[in-house]
């Protein structure tokens, strides 16, 4: 039997994936214990407060031990699993910690002090965070059980079903309970549903193309009554649950309440809204604008041979009537800088778009919509947009923004008094687009009408800046050919 000594073994840090960062939750683990890793596989994937991040081994060797489970949120910079890297095959049984050598390894390999080789552009300081006692082969089922039953409740509310991560502090025994299977096929929004409804991604019959388990397929799941896998119930106190059909994750019939933890995407949009709220005193301005020029241009632009294959409708427009406004009025694309005392006026345009996804609202932004041409503008939204329903959206795209559109109409809201995100001196809400009765040319006629709000702050942008933005985007949309006149 190959034994492993601890020079051969390097601990995989979990690294800052987002630029001052200071925490990540793990996911999902796609490796077990004696699997075999390559420099560049990924292991795991992780959701910062940013995105959902996949992260790579950066050298090769056989898993060691998982430190924390598929739930956990995990500091930068701690351990988060062991790679044997001279290839031994992990020992048979368990053991609490290797006894020390007599004589010491000729050439011990001992972990680095400064930044970890992680993923590429990802450094991480060296960590004072110790490692967790491991427990010896004298554990009980029992106290595993117990050990679950804790992780559970961190994760959420009431009973899941059991899956295969590792307890964070126990060992797996050597061989493996359960039968392996392949991993289902399914888009990181699409597990992350399935992960808060409870249900088990094995278990879903796939309706997408190439066996892919789409959302349908998992609400499908939740109605449909399927055997229970076993669960460890959380607290003593809790009403125990039928184990015959399975509970839809919001039933007024049998629950009275829900909690939800606040954690990732959904903490980091809380907190940074708070703080804009606070700080930035708001100002909200509104204006009803005809837009059937606008809506007319943009089903002419559909069969555009420029734009063919491009994402063209009106928020296109809108996007493009944002920036030639910022044009004519540059002193609303700044910032307030406290520490210094000073403004920041911003000579590009970093155009944001807020998205709502599974995981929460997010605000990508496409770098320097500024110098886009039209059909630059119309492939820079599609693949935004596409990113973000994928959950595959940066922490790079999500940073340095310098203005926003918020498009409610696509809900159907009127208009609303958005709040600015942190470091930027504007937001524009685009309203829902409405036939309604409208004074044109002197006679009531039916038009394309809209609402649209801006909200600015008022340290940076007084009354008549704002006003004149507005103004400006209103007059493009009602008349867009102004797009070739002022642009």
């Amino acid at each position: 039997m190959t034994t492993m000594t601890e020079a051969s073994v390097r601990e995989f840090r979990m690294p800052d994936v987002g630029e001052g960062l200071t925490e990540a939750e793990i996911l999902k683990w796609y490796v077990q214990p004696g699997d075999t890793v390559t420099d560049g596989q990924v292991v795991c994937e992780v959701e910062t407060a940013k995105a959902a991040v996949e992260l790579p081994i950066p050298y090769d060797g056989v898993v060691r031990e998982l430190r924390f489970a598929e739930g956990t949120t995990v500091d930068v910079g701690t351990a988060i699993i062991a790679v044997d890297v001279a290839g031994g095959a992990p020992a048979e049984a368990p053991a609490a910690a290797p006894a020390p050598a007599p004589a010491p390894v000729p050439e011990p390999e001992k972990k680095p002090e400064g930044r970890q080789p992680v993923l590429v552009g990802y450094g991480v300081a060296a960590s004072s965070t110790k490692r967790r006692p491991r427990k010896g082969p004298e554990a009980t089922a029992a106290e595993a059980a117990v050990q679950a039953a804790v992780q559970q409740e961190l994760n959420g509310h009431g009973p899941a079903p059991v899956t295969s991560p590792v307890p964070a502090a126990a060992p797996v025994p050597a061989p493996a309970a359960e039968e392996e299977r392949p991993r289902p096929l399914a888009k990181p929004p699409v597990r992350k549903l399935a992960k808060d409804l409870g249900v088990d991604l094995a278990t879903v019959i796939p309706s997408g193309p190439d066996g892919i388990i789409t959302r349908e397929d998992v609400h499908a799941a939740v109605t449909v009554p399927e055997p229970v896998v076993a669960a460890v119930p959380v607290a003593p106190a809790a009403p125990a649950v039928p184990a015959a059909p399975a509970v839809p994750a919001a039933s007024y019939d049998t629950v009275r309440e829900t909690r939800i933890p606040i954690k990732g995407v959904r903490k980091a949009t809380a907190a940074a809204m708070v703080g804009s709220a606070f700080t930035a005193p708001h100002v909200t301005e509104f204006v009803t604008v005809d837009v059937t020029r606008t809506m007319k241009l943009v089903e002419e632009l559909k069969q555009d041979k420029d734009l063919q294959g491009l994402r063209v409708n009106p928020l296109l427009l809108i996007a493009k009537a944002l920036l030639v406004a910022i044009k004519r009025n540059p002193d609303i694309n700044a910032s307030w800088d406290e520490a210094n005392q000073e403004i920041v006026l911003k000579h590009y345009v970093n155009l944001g778009i807020a998205a709502a996804t599974p995981r929460g609202l997010i605000v990508p932004n496409i770098k320097d919509a500024h110098a886009k041409t039209l059909p630059q503008l119309a492939e820079a939204l599609g693949e935004l947009v596409g990113t973000a329903r994928d959950g595959k959206t940066s922490p790079a795209a999500m940073q340095g923004g310098t203005v926003t559109i918020t498009n409610v109409g696509v809900f159907g809201i009127d208009t609303g008094t958005p709040i600015l995100n942190p470091g930027e001196a504007a937001i524009l809400a685009v309203g829902a687009i409405k036939l309604q009765p409208w004074v044109h040319k002197g006679k009531v006629k039916p038009r394309q009408v809209t609402t649209l709000a801006l909200s600015f702050d008022h340290r940076l942008v007084d009354g008549e800046l704002g006003s004149k933005v507005l103004a400006d985007i209103a007059a493009i949309l009602e008349q867009p050919k102004r797009l070739i006149t002022w642009g």
